[in-house]
């Protein structure tokens, strides 16, 4: 029994190296590696890349096809050792995905497959949208701001900002979502101008959002706007006072003025009784002639 099961072991063993070899006895190919050897793996539209293909040990010459999804893209014979090397230049959305290579002997119907690459394309982002439920707050009031950019490749990053300073760490979104901070009113300086900006791995782009500006609540207005409703009608008042104050009073009053100071003086006449001690004066008045000389009569008194 034990001899059996050490000729049954043996045959399993042969068998495995027998698949091993082609018809001509040359080793199968093993799975080729395929490697990045030029550019990225994100890539944006008119990029080179260039991929290695390579299967060791193996006894040249060997056929390396390259596929994308299944679809055949190239194919490199090598006659030596060295990889296959291909390159590509990516000139739509449709060159992007999953790429693998095959390594097979010129003469077999068989063949390995390598690792897969994939390649992501890169989309420049818009312009960020910075809003809020709610523009009116009130001190001591907790209220959102969200940033969303719609286009552009994940993940984006985003940061805030009030006035020229950031105001929160930045926040990077793997998914099509906008960011979200929360921030306490706590005096009127928390009113000022907020933006955000967002980027991506595209280079060199950065995309700044509209400003937003948070406005007093209206009850919160209410305090102070008695006193200047009644201010700005005190000073209406005055303007109306004023205006109606010039033809009634300060007219007349200057053409009285100019009256008095164009008018002639006024002479005076008497008449006086000079019989012992006993005196009559009549004055009267005459006006616009020159003073008159006074006259003195006796006048007799009888018992």
């Amino acid at each position: 029994m034990f001899f059996l099961t050490i000729l049954l072991f043996s045959y399993s063993h042969m068998s495995q190296q027998i698949q091993k070899t082609t018809a001509n006895g040359k080793e199968m190919v093993s799975n080729p590696k395929l490697e990045l050897v030029q550019g990225t793996l994100n890539v944006v539209m008119k990029q080179n890349v260039t991929l290695s293909c390579l299967s060791e040990p193996g006894y040249p010459p060997v056929r390396y096809t390259l596929f994308k999804h299944n679809q055949q893209v190239s194919v490199f014979n090598r006659s030596d050792l060295s990889p296959a090397l291909f390159t590509l230049t990516i000139s739509s959305a449709s060159d992007v995905g999953e790429y693998k290579c095959k390594a097979e002997y010129n003469n077999s119907s068989g063949g390995k497959y390598s690792n897969s690459l994939t390649f992501t394309l890169l989309e420049p982002i818009s312009k960020p949208v910075l809003s809020s439920p709610t523009s009116q707050a009130k001190k001591g009031q907790n209220v959102t701001l969200s940033c969303f950019s719609e286009n552009g490749s994940l993940p984006i990053t985003y940061l805030f900002f009030k006035g020229t300073q950031n105001i929160s760490p930045q926040k990077t979104m793997q998914k099509r979502k906008a960011a979200v901070i929360f921030l306490f009113i706590n005096s009127l300086s928390d009113f000022g101008t907020y933006k955000c900006k967002a980027n991506n791995s595209f280079p060199n782009i950065t995309k700044y959002s509209n400003a937003f500006n948070f406005t007093l609540a209206a009850e919160e207005r209410s305090h102070s706007q008695p006193l200047i409703i009644s201010l700005g009608l005190i000073l209406l008042l005055l303007i109306i006072g004023f205006a109606l104050a010039i033809p009634f009073f300060l007219i007349p009053l200057y053409k009285a003025k100019k009256f008095k100071s164009s008018r002639p003086s006024t002479g005076l006449i008497s008449r006086v009784n000079a019989e012992e001690c006993e005196n009559e004066v009549i004055y009267s008045e005459i006006a616009g002639k020159s003073p008159c000389a006074t006259v003195y009569s006796k006048v007799l008194i009888r018992d």
